[in-house]
């Protein structure tokens, strides 16, 4: 089993991202049965893990499957903010609202990718009229209604280079 010199806190390291692979699968995976699929001490795994939750590398949260769980509205909406306003204004705007699930400061033809969701029918028209329509910091919007999620997997990057750290 191939290990790096990083430090055994870091999610970098070869045995962490094993664990927090197998934790993706099962979030309720004992730390006995992580430590026989590792072929590791269970006490090595109870220490990784803990070590990545004081660190906050590491959360074990519960998550309805979204493609089990399709929505009414699914849209992405490529946004471009007006003159004089940052991305991070318009979307420390956008975030209050619960049906936004994603907002990405992007390079390239849009300034935000925004992504919406409801089981509600007119959720989107109502949320283009007042958010994104009728104000003043967004310049341009293009409306990108979701047909069908085929894979949605936002919540833990896997197989990030070791070479190339994340600024967050």
């Amino acid at each position: 089993m191939k290990r790096t010199n990083q430090s055994i806190r870091s999610p970098g390291d070869d045995l962490n991202q094993q664990i927090i692979r197998l934790l993706q699968q099962d979030g309720r995976m004992a730390f006995s049965e992580i430590a026989q699929k590792l072929d590791v001490s269970e006490g090595t795994i109870r220490n990784r893990v803990s070590g990545l939750r004081e660190n906050n590398m590491l959360r074990i949260v519960a998550m309805s499957d979204p493609v089990a769980t399709e929505y009414t509205t699914d849209a992405m909406i490529g946004v471009n903010v007006a003159s004089g306003v940052t991305p991070r204004q318009v979307a420390d705007r956008l975030q209050k609202d619960p049906r936004v699930v994603f907002i990405l400061w992007v390079a390239g033809r849009y300034d935000l990718i925004v992504e919406l969701v409801s089981d509600d029918g007119d959720a989107l028209k109502r949320f283009l009229e007042h958010e994104i329509h009728g104000s003043s910091d967004i310049a341009e919007a293009d409306v990108m209604l979701g047909l069908q999620n085929f894979k949605n997997q936002f919540l833990l990057k896997r197989d990030m280079p070791e070479d190339s750290p994340a600024d967050g």
